[in-house]
Formats: structure tokens, sequence, C-alpha cells
């Protein structure tokens, strides 16, 4: 059974994060999943619920939208943003890749259009202790979904030094991967690792001395981070099997847009977006994928590395 959250929670702040927050690549997305009046459509990754806001603003009073997010933290802030659309919305806490499940228990078999937006919500990245954040120190967590099992810090201080360098380097391209796996290894001896500043100073002490910070641009603990979130939260395996089976819930005509983040989400989707089209299940909308403009990026630097890629159910 899918969770409907829980329509009595709330969160205890007088302002909402989500009023200010601004969804990257909102235009674009709004133009390329060409919305219908009345439609339904699903917001797989609903996040503070920007996109969410838009697409229902797109698609009229008589207009539904399905909000899926693994974080009941973020659909709570969702649920206030979303208000005043009180009855055309059903929030559930569950990932994505249950979409089937979620779909089937709400006794629906098709939608107008599909949106995911894989990157990380600017409210989880900004608290520190969710442990997202390597200029803010906070405990090893980086958990989308607090309710999970496994955190950074199981897994920095249980895998060997091998299973750490495959993590940094299949999931963060990181090349220094075995410098930084054994430089966890040795510091783990004295202590178990507990904060993102323990860390962060580590991989900054496995770094070959030229590539130490002087003014780059991203800290060169980044991909460490982001390898580590990744695979606390599955998050490949989970974009893996909601590509074998997202196509199949959208209407003839619905669409299917997603933004990734980086090249390993990207790939994927390129590869399953072209080969869909090959066997003739899809047409590609976009042949390219969609970068923020640099007004975008100017505002909101989270958005430089977005990327968005659409296709059309045949």
């Amino acid at each position: 059974m899918i969770q409907i959250a829980d329509e009595k929670r709330t969160e205890p702040m007088n302002e909402n994060p989500a009023e200010k927050h601004i969804p990257v690549l909102l235009n674009e997305v709004l133009e390329y999943l060409d919305l219908k009046e009345g439609g339904l459509y699903v917001d797989g990754t609903l996040g503070m619920g920007g996109h969410a806001q838009a697409i229902l603003e797109g698609i009229g009073d008589n207009g539904q939208l399905i909000g899926l997010d693994r974080d009941d933290r973020a659909i709570a802030l969702a649920k206030r943003r979303l208000a005043k659309f009180d009855g055309q919305c059903t929030f559930c806490h569950d990932n994505f890749y249950h979409l089937n499940r979620v779909l089937q228990d709400l006794d629906i078999d098709s939608v107008d259009g599909i949106l995911l937006d894989l990157g990380i919500s600017s409210f989880q990245m900004d608290d520190p202790d969710r442990g997202f954040s390597i200029r803010n120190d906070g405990p090893l967590d980086m958990r989308m979904n607090p309710q999970a099992q496994i955190t950074a810090f199981d897994l920095i201080n249980s895998l060997s030094e091998k299973e750490i360098a495959h993590i940094l380097r299949d999931y963060g391209e990181e090349r220094f991967s075995g410098r930084i796996a054994r430089h966890i290894v040795n510091a783990r001896v004295e202590k178990p690792i507990e904060t993102t500043n323990e860390l962060s100073q580590i991989v900054l002490r496995a770094m070959p001395f030229s590539k130490k910070p002087k003014g780059e641009r991203i800290h060169p603990a980044t991909r460490t981070f982001q390898a580590l979130r990744i695979a606390v939260n599955r998050e490949l395996e989970a974009l893996e099997q909601f590509l074998q089976f997202g196509v199949d819930f959208l209407k003839p005509g619905g669409r299917l847009a997603i933004i990734s983040f980086h090249s390993l989400e990207d790939r994927k989707v390129k590869i399953t977006f072209r080969q869909m089209a090959k066997d003739g299940q899809v047409k590609l909308i976009l042949k390219k994928p969609v970068f923020a403009s640099d007004e975008e990026t100017s505002q909101n630097k989270r958005a430089r590395s977005a990327r968005l890629r659409v296709v059309e159910k045949i």
C-alpha cells in the first residue's frame, strides 16, 4: 500500500521556505510538458512544490496532480505551498520508482504527464543536520528519506577500502578515489568519522598538493559527497527501475520530462530515451538536453548543471 502523507503534519516554523523556493527550468518544464486543461499529472519528486504549483496553475480547476516524495518534511512544506489547490492534490510519501504501485492503489491506469526533478532540494542541502553540505558542518547522514536505515556514517565507517573506492569512482567519477578511500580507512582507525567537516578535511588531505583549493569553482570533496549521497539513497537504482516502466503509465501523447544534475543520471536517461524512440515507443521531443539560461543560472547557481530531456508516448 502507498503511504498517503499525514494531512495533520505541519512544520513548526512561521515562514515556509517552500514559498521562496524557485524550481529549476520552470518555464522549460511547462513548455515541454505541453499541459492539458483538466489533465492528470505526476510530480514524482515533489520537493517544496514549485513545479507542482506551476503545473496546477496550468491545468486549471479540473486538473489533478499526484505528488510523491521520499522526504515527509518536504511533503509538509509542499502542502502548505499548495494549500489553495485543496482537492486537486494527492500527496504520497513514497519513492518515484514505486509509481506503478502508487497508481495501482489509486486505481489510475494512465496520466497525461510525469515530471522528475532529480536534484536535491535546497532546504535539504541548507540544513546542516541532514549532512548533505560540505560547507556547513553536520552529522554524516545524507538520507533523503529520514526514515531510511542506512546513512553516510554507516558506509564510511563500515565498508572496506575497496568498496569505498568503488563508490567514489562509480558514483562520483572521482579520479582520486583510491587515495581518498585509503585516507578514510586510515582515519577511522583512531575514531569513527562522524561529521561532514571531518570527511571533507580527510578528502583534502588525500588530494595531491596541486589539486587542493585555490579559488576553484567546486570544493575538492564535492564528488565524494555526491557519490555517498547517491549510494545512501540508491538514486541510480531508483532511476533505472523507473525508466523501465515510467512511459507505460502515460496516455498516448503524454509526456515524460526528467531533469538531471550530473552525467551519470543524464547518461541513463539519454540512452533509455533513445532506445525507446528506436523501438517506436516514444518520440524525442528534445534531441539534445535543454540547459538553464544565463539569466537563471545567475540567480540560482544550482541550476548550472541542470539539464532537461523529454519524450512523448506514441
